[in-house]
């Protein structure tokens, strides 16, 4: 369920999101989900300025990676020209005649090859949870289309969830709330709160979801794949 966010609060998130700090970073200071953080801006920045503030966030980010890379890249060439300079100090040391007296066939130990199979299979996503391992509340609503029988977003829809791969960012999904008042909260005149009252439709009817292209269920603090 939704943290609850006083009015100070949500006005030091807009204070810290106009001077350009991300949503991600506000979650984890305010200890709330993303797309708790990302509501309560759309609720008092209009919708123009606040995908200014999102493009200027991510470049922002973007900038922020090429210097890691750029650093990471320098703090590599300093370890191989430190250990070039090492190993020309041992071939040194190998040509001098003390090292020579001193190097015997007892200072090398035998090391047992390793024999095991390294997994090497592509990455997989971590940022959503199959729906067999989430347990949802008996009652959940679903906001709907007056006349549209279900309501299809795609992910990228979604700005809390925009940090993930574009192929994750391309798939469609539908939303669910635990909480009637937060349902209603986001649906406007040409829609309407239904109540599922088992939830546990979900998981028997995930086949038929796939089969319409669906394979995520977004709720107010996870991301479900199906």
């Amino acid at each position: 369920m939704s943290k609850r966010l006083t009015e100070k609060q949500k006005e030091e998130i807009i204070k810290l999101f106009t001077s350009g700090e991300n949503i991600e970073n506000l979650s984890k200071k305010f200890n709330c989900t993303q797309l708790t953080i990302s509501r309560n801006l759309k609720k008092k920045i209009d919708e123009e300025k606040y995908q200014e503030l999102i493009l200027k966030s991510k470049k922002s980010i973007k900038s922020l990676d090429n210097k890691k890379q750029k650093s990471n890249s320098q703090s590599t060439i300093q370890q191989k020209n430190k250990n070039q300079t090492t190993s020309r100090n041992d071939e040194i040391f190998l040509d001098n005649d003390f090292g020579k007296e001193n190097l015997s066939l007892d200072s090398f130990i035998e090391i047992a090859p390793l024999d095991y199979v390294i997994d090497n299979s592509n990455r997989k996503e971590l940022s959503s949870v199959p729906i067999s391992d989430v347990d949802l509340p008996n009652n959940v609503y679903m906001i709907v289309d007056k006349k549209v029988e279900l309501q299809i977003k795609l992910l990228k829809d979604y700005p809390e969830w925009d940090f993930l791969p574009i192929d994750d960012l391309n798939r469609k999904t539908i939303e669910i709330y635990l909480d009637l008042k937060i349902a209603k909260r986001f649906c406007n005149n040409e829609q309407k709160v239904i109540k599922v009252p088992n939830s546990n439709v979900f998981k028997i009817v995930a086949p038929i979801l796939i089969s319409r292209g669906i394979s995520r269920i977004v709720s107010s603090d996870k991301l479900i794949s199906l």
